[in-house]
């Protein structure tokens, strides 16, 4: 089975030893270690984490800040570690798709359960983003295809399911997905409404 692979970033290196074996203990791999945020974003791109634990205060860019930034990018989910149990710390973790959050004094025995409820959730949020993306898809070459078979049947006299014929047709024809056959289809109708 393959080790979830992890990088810790935490401006105390004491910190950082001490995470990091207790994550080794735990029989996650540690790929990587960063004292501030900027530097735990960069690492993440390079390295593609399946999990990212870091401290909310940190030089250059705070783990909030950070935490944003790999949430957007899809990069991996994010465990902030701190010692401030703030309520404004955790509305902007919140907002910045923070996954988890652990204070600090914690214990080995306290990672394990957050590690594997932030793989989860993380899994679960692409899952969703992936459905809606889908759906957006579907709806779009549902419009197009609508609006092409709409010309077919004003151009051509067609009914409406001969028009969704010929486009399926035509499709198959030209091995390409209904929308493309669609957008040209209204593409050359266009073109030729303005060459009149």
């Amino acid at each position: 089975m393959r080790r979830t692979r992890i990088i810790i970033a935490d401006d105390e290196s004491i910190i950082r030893m001490d995470l990091k074996e207790m994550l080794t203990n735990l029989g996650y791999l540690v790929i990587g270690e960063v004292g501030d945020g900027r530097s735990a974003v960069n690492l993440a791109r390079e390295l593609k984490p399946d999990l990212v634990i870091m401290d909310i205060k940190m030089p250059d860019m705070d783990g909030i800040e950070a935490a944003r930034i790999l949430t957007e990018e899809d990069i991996a989910p994010v465990i902030l570690l701190t010692a401030y149990s703030q309520r404004e710390l955790i509305e902007r973790a919140k907002e910045a798709g923070v996954v988890a959050y652990l204070v600090k004094p914690f214990r080995e025995s306290d990672l394990a359960p957050a590690i594997e409820i932030a793989l989860a959730r993380f899994e679960e949020f692409r899952a969703v983003k992936k459905e809606t993306e889908d759906l957006r898809e579907a709806l779009e070459t549902r419009k197009l295809v609508e609006r092409a078979k709409g010309i077919l049947m004003d151009t051509q006299g067609l009914s409406e399911a001969e028009a969704f014929r010929r486009i399926q047709k035509m499709s198959m024809n030209t091995r390409k997905p209904m929308k493309e056959v669609a957008e040209a289809i209204i593409l050359a109708y266009e073109t030729a409404r303005q060459q009149l």
